[in-house]
């Protein structure tokens, strides 16, 4: 498989599980949605804000912009719970669409950026995007955790089910 191949479907996957656990995390009550249930995060508020954060306000515009935003990892850039739901899936379906516009040449090359301690940093550019797809999954691993904790039910998320059938939300 290409590099755009893979990550495309990386990408589609990324916006399915993403769909699928916000729905899950609709059901939630606003004090278990926001309560310290032990997450590096804290809170499932924490962790979806921190997934903003990370995929993007810190990856997004690196890979699409080449620039390095200066942003906590635990900023709270969305408090409102309904406006976070709805710019995670957007900025999920994002990444296809970015993916699919990049040269050929950038596959082999690297991701120069600049650390959240501002020093400069060249990672291999397509290690570096499959880590923005790993971290996505790891995060979304704890929240179905914290749901299971908190006595709600938890879509199947692995990419197994994707494959298996990709249009199923």
């Amino acid at each position: 498989m290409d590099a755009v191949a893979h990550f495309t479907q990386l990408a589609r996957y990324n916006v399915w599980a993403t769909a699928r656990l916000l729905d899950a995390v609709r059901a939630l009550p606003e004090e278990a949605y926001r309560r310290d249930v032990g997450l590096f995060f804290k809170s499932i508020h924490g962790t979806l804000n921190h997934l903003l954060v990370g995929e993007h306000h810190l990856w997004f515009v690196r890979f699409s912009e080449g620039i390095s935003t200066k942003v906590a990892l635990d900023a709270e850039l969305e408090p409102d719970r309904a406006r976070l739901d709805t710019r995670l899936r957007e900025g999920a379906a994002r990444w296809a669409p970015l993916i699919e516009s990049l040269a050929p040449h950038r596959w082999n090359g690297t991701l120069d950026y600049t650390t959240m301690r501002g020093t400069a940093a060249s990672l291999p550019f397509a290690a570096t995007l499959a880590h923005v797809f790993n971290h996505g999954t790891h995060h979304r691993g704890q929240i179905t955790a914290a749901l299971t904790a908190l006595g709600q039910p938890c879509p199947e998320l692995d990419l197994v089910y994707f494959l298996q059938n990709p249009s199923k939300p």
